[in-house]
Protein backbone atom coordinates (compact mmCIF):
# COMPACT_ATOMS: atom_id res chain seq x y z
CA UNK A 1 0.00 0.00 0.00
CA UNK A 2 1.10 3.01 -1.13
CA UNK A 3 1.32 6.69 1.09
CA UNK A 4 -1.47 7.84 -0.80
CA UNK A 5 -3.16 4.75 -0.40
CA UNK A 6 -3.51 5.36 3.18
CA UNK A 7 -0.20 3.11 4.01
CA UNK A 8 3.68 2.84 3.82
CA UNK A 9 5.44 0.75 1.52
CA UNK A 10 7.98 -1.78 2.72
CA UNK A 11 6.27 -2.00 6.42
CA UNK A 12 5.92 -5.57 7.62
CA UNK A 13 2.42 -7.12 9.26
CA UNK A 14 3.08 -5.66 12.91
CA UNK A 15 4.09 -2.25 11.95
CA UNK A 16 1.40 -1.94 9.06
CA UNK A 17 -0.88 -3.07 12.06
CA UNK A 18 0.60 -0.01 14.31
CA UNK A 19 0.24 2.43 11.82
CA UNK A 20 -3.61 1.41 11.38
CA UNK A 21 -4.20 1.49 15.09
CA UNK A 22 -2.53 5.20 14.90
CA UNK A 23 -4.80 6.35 11.93
CA UNK A 24 -7.76 4.76 13.82
CA UNK A 25 -6.71 6.95 17.19
CA UNK A 26 -6.22 10.27 15.22
CA UNK A 27 -10.02 9.56 13.97
CA UNK A 28 -11.61 9.32 17.26
CA UNK A 29 -9.58 12.37 18.68
CA UNK A 30 -10.67 14.12 16.04
CA UNK A 31 -14.39 13.32 16.10
CA UNK A 32 -14.31 13.66 19.97
CA UNK A 33 -12.86 17.78 19.68
CA UNK A 34 -16.18 19.48 18.81
CA UNK A 35 -18.11 17.55 21.29
CA UNK A 36 -16.17 18.24 24.01
CA UNK A 37 -15.80 21.81 22.92
CA UNK A 38 -19.75 22.43 23.17
CA UNK A 39 -19.23 20.49 27.10
CA UNK A 40 -16.82 23.19 27.84
CA UNK A 41 -19.76 26.02 27.03
CA UNK A 42 -21.15 28.34 29.97
CA UNK A 43 -24.23 29.52 29.22
CA UNK A 44 -24.22 29.18 25.94
CA UNK A 45 -20.37 30.22 25.28
CA UNK A 46 -16.93 28.93 25.38
CA UNK A 47 -15.60 29.96 28.72
CA UNK A 48 -11.94 30.41 28.14
CA UNK A 49 -10.10 32.21 25.33
CA UNK A 50 -9.18 30.29 22.14
CA UNK A 51 -5.59 31.41 22.45
CA UNK A 52 -5.24 30.20 25.36
CA UNK A 53 -6.67 26.74 24.70
CA UNK A 54 -4.20 27.01 21.47
CA UNK A 55 -1.10 27.90 23.73
CA UNK A 56 -1.71 25.06 25.79
CA UNK A 57 -2.21 22.59 23.28
CA UNK A 58 1.28 23.55 21.49
CA UNK A 59 3.06 23.68 24.80
CA UNK A 60 1.70 20.04 25.62
CA UNK A 61 3.27 18.99 21.97
CA UNK A 62 6.29 20.72 22.45
CA UNK A 63 7.14 18.84 26.35
CA UNK A 64 6.09 15.22 24.47
CA UNK A 65 8.63 15.85 22.04
CA UNK A 66 11.22 17.22 24.23
CA UNK A 67 10.95 14.42 26.15
CA UNK A 68 11.18 11.94 23.24
CA UNK A 69 14.49 13.48 22.11
CA UNK A 70 15.68 13.49 26.03
CA UNK A 71 14.67 9.69 26.80
CA UNK A 72 16.32 8.71 23.25
CA UNK A 73 12.86 7.41 21.85
CA UNK A 74 14.30 9.30 18.61
CA UNK A 75 18.12 9.72 18.27
CA UNK A 76 19.54 13.31 17.18
CA UNK A 77 21.11 14.30 14.33
CA UNK A 78 24.86 13.16 13.25
CA UNK A 79 26.68 16.51 14.91
CA UNK A 80 24.06 17.88 16.68
CA UNK A 81 20.45 19.81 15.11
CA UNK A 82 20.57 21.60 12.66
CA UNK A 83 18.54 24.81 13.87
CA UNK A 84 18.77 26.97 10.66
CA UNK A 85 16.21 23.51 9.36
CA UNK A 86 13.66 25.14 12.01
CA UNK A 87 12.87 28.87 10.30
CA UNK A 88 10.69 27.22 7.58
CA UNK A 89 8.20 25.41 10.35
CA UNK A 90 7.41 29.42 11.54
CA UNK A 91 5.19 29.60 8.54
CA UNK A 92 3.29 25.88 9.69
CA UNK A 93 3.43 27.46 13.14
CA UNK A 94 1.40 30.47 11.67
CA UNK A 95 -1.13 28.91 9.80
CA UNK A 96 -1.85 25.87 12.37
CA UNK A 97 -2.48 28.70 15.09
CA UNK A 98 -4.87 30.47 12.53
CA UNK A 99 -6.78 27.35 11.82
CA UNK A 100 -6.77 26.18 15.69
CA UNK A 101 -7.87 29.49 16.80
CA UNK A 102 -11.05 29.03 13.60
CA UNK A 103 -12.31 25.57 15.12
CA UNK A 104 -13.14 27.18 18.32
CA UNK A 105 -14.57 30.25 16.88
CA UNK A 106 -16.85 28.26 14.53
CA UNK A 107 -18.30 26.64 17.33
CA UNK A 108 -20.43 29.95 17.74
CA UNK A 109 -22.15 29.73 14.60
CA UNK A 110 -22.73 25.75 14.01
CA UNK A 111 -23.56 22.74 16.02
CA UNK A 112 -20.66 19.98 16.29
CA UNK A 113 -21.60 17.74 13.48
CA UNK A 114 -22.56 20.71 10.83
CA UNK A 115 -18.67 22.16 11.78
CA UNK A 116 -17.34 18.27 11.30
CA UNK A 117 -19.08 17.17 8.25
CA UNK A 118 -18.49 20.41 6.26
CA UNK A 119 -14.98 20.90 7.67
CA UNK A 120 -14.65 17.83 4.82
CA UNK A 121 -15.01 21.19 2.11
CA UNK A 122 -10.88 21.47 3.20
CA UNK A 123 -10.73 18.08 0.82
CA UNK A 124 -10.72 20.36 -2.42
CA UNK A 125 -8.16 22.83 -1.06
CA UNK A 126 -5.82 20.46 -0.32
CA UNK A 127 -5.94 18.30 -2.59
CA UNK A 128 -5.50 20.99 -5.51
CA UNK A 129 -2.79 22.37 -3.20
CA UNK A 130 -1.31 19.09 -2.77
CA UNK A 131 -1.18 18.48 -6.56
CA UNK A 132 0.10 22.02 -7.41
CA UNK A 133 3.08 21.94 -4.37
CA UNK A 134 3.91 18.78 -4.15
CA UNK A 135 3.78 17.86 -8.09
CA UNK A 136 1.69 14.32 -7.31
CA UNK A 137 -0.82 13.09 -10.02
CA UNK A 138 -4.21 11.38 -8.88
CA UNK A 139 -5.63 8.54 -11.17
CA UNK A 140 -9.48 9.77 -12.13
CA UNK A 141 -10.37 6.86 -9.60
CA UNK A 142 -8.89 9.05 -6.98
CA UNK A 143 -10.08 12.30 -8.09
CA UNK A 144 -13.51 10.45 -8.01
CA UNK A 145 -13.10 9.36 -4.45
CA UNK A 146 -12.04 12.67 -3.16
CA UNK A 147 -14.90 14.47 -4.90
CA UNK A 148 -17.84 11.74 -3.52
CA UNK A 149 -16.26 13.60 0.47
CA UNK A 150 -16.88 16.98 -1.05
CA UNK A 151 -20.57 15.86 -2.32
CA UNK A 152 -21.09 14.23 1.16
CA UNK A 153 -20.35 17.51 2.73
CA UNK A 154 -22.68 19.09 0.37
CA UNK A 155 -25.68 17.01 1.17
CA UNK A 156 -25.26 17.59 4.69
CA UNK A 157 -25.52 21.28 4.03
CA UNK A 158 -28.27 21.41 2.41
CA UNK A 159 -30.24 20.02 5.55
CA UNK A 160 -28.65 21.79 8.22
CA UNK A 161 -28.33 25.50 6.78
CA UNK A 162 -30.37 28.47 8.02
CA UNK A 163 -31.03 32.21 8.01
CA UNK A 164 -28.53 34.26 10.05
CA UNK A 165 -31.56 35.59 12.28
CA UNK A 166 -32.57 32.08 13.18
CA UNK A 167 -30.36 31.72 15.59
CA UNK A 168 -29.89 28.96 18.08
CA UNK A 169 -29.72 29.84 21.52
CA UNK A 170 -27.12 28.33 23.97
CA UNK A 171 -28.88 26.07 26.49
CA UNK A 172 -29.24 26.89 30.28
CA UNK A 173 -27.50 26.07 32.91
CA UNK A 174 -27.69 22.20 33.88
CA UNK A 175 -30.09 21.69 30.29
CA UNK A 176 -26.81 18.90 29.15
CA UNK A 177 -29.64 16.88 28.22
CA UNK A 178 -31.51 19.37 25.77
CA UNK A 179 -31.61 19.11 22.07
CA UNK A 180 -29.10 20.90 20.00
CA UNK A 181 -30.65 20.96 15.98
CA UNK A 182 -28.94 20.80 13.38
CA UNK A 183 -27.56 24.66 11.98
CA UNK A 184 -24.91 26.88 10.49
CA UNK A 185 -25.10 30.77 10.19
CA UNK A 186 -23.81 32.53 6.97
CA UNK A 187 -20.91 34.32 8.82
CA UNK A 188 -20.09 30.86 10.03
CA UNK A 189 -20.52 29.40 6.39
CA UNK A 190 -17.62 32.29 4.94
CA UNK A 191 -15.13 31.38 8.42
CA UNK A 192 -15.27 27.76 7.35
CA UNK A 193 -14.66 28.34 3.72
CA UNK A 194 -11.11 30.49 5.35
CA UNK A 195 -10.77 27.69 7.51
CA UNK A 196 -10.65 25.10 4.64
CA UNK A 197 -8.21 26.75 2.47
CA UNK A 198 -5.78 27.88 5.45
CA UNK A 199 -6.01 23.76 6.36
CA UNK A 200 -5.01 22.92 2.89
CA UNK A 201 -2.17 25.11 2.98
CA UNK A 202 -0.72 24.38 6.06
CA UNK A 203 -0.74 20.46 5.67
CA UNK A 204 0.57 20.71 2.31
CA UNK A 205 3.38 22.92 3.14
CA UNK A 206 4.05 20.55 6.44
CA UNK A 207 4.32 17.20 4.66
CA UNK A 208 6.87 19.06 2.39
CA UNK A 209 8.68 20.21 4.92
CA UNK A 210 9.29 17.28 6.69
CA UNK A 211 9.54 14.66 3.15
CA UNK A 212 12.60 17.43 2.47
CA UNK A 213 14.04 17.61 5.82
CA UNK A 214 16.12 14.44 6.74
CA UNK A 215 15.78 14.93 10.46
CA UNK A 216 13.71 12.91 13.51
CA UNK A 217 10.50 13.28 13.19
CA UNK A 218 10.61 14.49 16.93
CA UNK A 219 13.29 17.09 16.12
CA UNK A 220 10.50 18.77 13.38
CA UNK A 221 7.85 18.75 15.85
CA UNK A 222 10.11 20.22 18.73
CA UNK A 223 10.57 23.07 15.37
CA UNK A 224 7.41 23.59 14.69
CA UNK A 225 5.54 23.93 18.24
CA UNK A 226 8.37 26.18 19.20
CA UNK A 227 7.36 29.09 17.07
CA UNK A 228 4.17 27.69 17.78
CA UNK A 229 4.09 28.42 21.49
CA UNK A 230 4.23 32.03 23.14
CA UNK A 231 2.83 33.72 26.39
CA UNK A 232 -0.47 34.75 27.11
CA UNK A 233 -2.93 36.84 29.66
CA UNK A 234 -5.76 34.53 31.38
CA UNK A 235 -3.93 31.58 30.56
CA UNK A 236 -5.73 29.38 32.69
CA UNK A 237 -8.69 31.49 32.99
CA UNK A 238 -12.48 29.71 32.46
CA UNK A 239 -10.90 26.43 32.32
CA UNK A 240 -12.66 23.19 33.23
CA UNK A 241 -11.90 19.62 33.29
CA UNK A 242 -13.16 19.29 29.68
CA UNK A 243 -10.92 22.34 28.76
CA UNK A 244 -7.74 20.61 29.54
CA UNK A 245 -9.42 17.15 27.56
CA UNK A 246 -9.56 19.31 24.92
CA UNK A 247 -6.24 20.20 24.97
CA UNK A 248 -4.81 16.94 25.75
CA UNK A 249 -6.50 15.24 22.89
CA UNK A 250 -5.67 17.91 20.27
CA UNK A 251 -1.81 17.63 21.84
CA UNK A 252 -1.56 14.04 20.97
CA UNK A 253 -3.58 14.11 17.63
CA UNK A 254 -1.14 16.63 16.42
CA UNK A 255 1.85 14.18 17.00
CA UNK A 256 -0.09 11.76 15.19
CA UNK A 257 -0.95 14.08 12.70
CA UNK A 258 2.90 14.68 12.38
CA UNK A 259 3.80 11.67 11.61
CA UNK A 260 1.13 10.66 8.94
CA UNK A 261 2.94 14.38 7.13
CA UNK A 262 5.95 12.74 7.29
CA UNK A 263 5.24 8.85 6.51
CA UNK A 264 1.87 9.16 4.49
CA UNK A 265 0.44 11.84 3.06
CA UNK A 266 -2.01 14.83 3.04
CA UNK A 267 -4.71 12.42 1.53
CA UNK A 268 -4.60 10.34 4.09
CA UNK A 269 -5.05 12.91 6.83
CA UNK A 270 -8.19 14.18 4.57
CA UNK A 271 -9.64 10.88 4.88
CA UNK A 272 -9.12 10.86 9.13
CA UNK A 273 -10.45 13.52 9.10
CA UNK A 274 -13.84 12.83 7.22
CA UNK A 275 -13.81 9.28 9.13
CA UNK A 276 -14.44 10.94 12.04
CA UNK A 277 -17.66 12.26 10.99
CA UNK A 278 -18.56 8.76 12.56
CA UNK A 279 -17.74 9.57 16.04
CA UNK A 280 -18.72 12.85 16.07
CA UNK A 281 -21.90 11.48 14.95
CA UNK A 282 -22.05 9.27 18.04
CA UNK A 283 -20.67 11.23 20.67
CA UNK A 284 -22.64 14.56 19.69
CA UNK A 285 -26.14 12.17 19.85
CA UNK A 286 -24.79 10.54 23.18
CA UNK A 287 -23.76 13.99 24.84
CA UNK A 288 -25.66 16.79 23.51
CA UNK A 289 -28.69 15.11 22.04
CA UNK A 290 -28.38 16.52 18.82
CA UNK A 291 -30.80 15.25 16.05
CA UNK A 292 -29.69 13.49 13.03
CA UNK A 293 -31.46 14.13 9.40
CA UNK A 294 -31.45 12.05 6.85
CA UNK A 295 -29.19 13.73 4.61
CA UNK A 296 -26.72 13.24 7.57
CA UNK A 297 -26.78 9.36 7.19
CA UNK A 298 -26.91 10.21 3.17
CA UNK A 299 -23.32 11.89 3.85
CA UNK A 300 -22.12 9.42 5.86
CA UNK A 301 -22.72 7.02 3.20
CA UNK A 302 -20.97 8.94 0.30
CA UNK A 303 -18.12 8.91 2.36
CA UNK A 304 -18.21 5.01 2.74
CA UNK A 305 -18.14 4.94 -0.85
CA UNK A 306 -15.31 6.97 -1.21
CA UNK A 307 -13.41 5.11 0.98
CA UNK A 308 -14.18 2.26 -1.08
CA UNK A 309 -13.34 3.77 -4.36
CA UNK A 310 -9.57 5.69 -3.02
CA UNK A 311 -8.76 2.17 -1.21
CA UNK A 312 -9.41 -0.38 -3.60
CA UNK A 313 -7.31 -2.48 -5.93
CA UNK A 314 -6.97 -0.85 -9.21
Amino acid sequence: MSAEEGGIPGLGHHRQARWTLMLLLSTAMYGAHAPLLALCHVDGQVPFRPSSAVLLTELTKLLLCAFSLLVGWQAWPMGGPPWRQAAPFALSALLYGANNNLVIYLQRYMDPSTYQVLSNLKIGSTALLYCLCLQRRLSARQGLALLLLMIAGGFYAAGGLQDSWNTVPGPPPGAAASTMPLHITPLGLLLLILYCFISGLSSVYTELLMKRQQLPLALQNLFLYTFGSGPGPGLLEGFSGWAALVVLSQALNGLLMSAVMKHGSSITRLFVVSCSLVVNAVLSAALLGLQLTATFFLATLLIGLAMRLYYSSH
